[in-house]
């Protein structure tokens, strides 16, 4: 039986060689993961995956990336990029922010977005790995102001797989849109630990 596992587009913004992608793509392949869907050739995106309800969702996900050869960018905290940390965050892909900018967080993402050909930013909506309250909106509004669509992924704990689940581009009804993201993870996943599922997606959540 052929796994399948997809060719990253060309548009898309890359990363790795031959070699690290296959290391990687092995990896991942061998606890019995696989991939479903096809990556949009878009240069420019906001990638939301969710559920979050683990530290493995990012272990699952980093091994996919590297496999792929997919290239995403994280924002974190200035103060991180401490030694020896630097060098690593750097490495995966993670851009500094300064949190109390007087221009805003969103506004500064907007401007990385802005001041480059290709970039796909990495974003898991609930903000925690502890059960949240809602979805956090700042993906929507980084999308908006950079005026680029939303690639939607999910994991699928019960069946060991990773769904891209289409594209979003946003209409400025963050209420509808949402609505409309909810639509594409109905039934479409599974989070590793039920008991921290976001409560917005508890009623998504089809269990097999």
């Amino acid at each position: 039986m052929t796994i399948h596992f997809p060719e990253l587009p060309d548009q898309v913004p890359y990363r790795g060689t031959l070699k690290s992608r296959a290391f990687f793509k092995k990896l991942y392949l061998v606890q019995g993961w696989r991939f479903d869907g096809e990556f949009p050739n878009i240069p420019k995106a906001v990638a939301i995956v969710s559920p979050h309800t683990s530290n493995f969702d990012g272990l699952y996900a980093f091994l996919a990336m590297l496999g792929i050869g997919l290239k995403v960018t994280i924002f974190g905290k200035d103060s991180l990029f401490k030694p020896p940390f630097d060098t690593l965050f750097k490495w995966i892909g993670v851009i500094p922010v300064h949190r109390d900018s007087p221009h805003g967080l969103t506004q500064q993402i907007v401007n990385v977005i802005q001041s480059t050909n290709k970039i796909w930013i990495a974003i898991a909506p609930e903000g925690t790995r502890k059960q949240a309250e809602k979805i956090k909106s700042g993906f929507y509004h980084i999308a908006m102001g950079a005026n680029i669509p939303i690639v939607m992924f999910a994991f699928d704990y019960d069946a060991k797989v990773i769904r891209c689940l289409g594209v979003l581009q946003p209409t400025g009804d963050y209420d509808a849109d949402l609505a409309q993201i909810f639509k594409h993870y109905e039934g479409r996943f599974s989070p590793k630990n039920p008991a921290r599922l976001a409560k917005p997606l508890q009623k998504l959540f089809i269990k097999r």
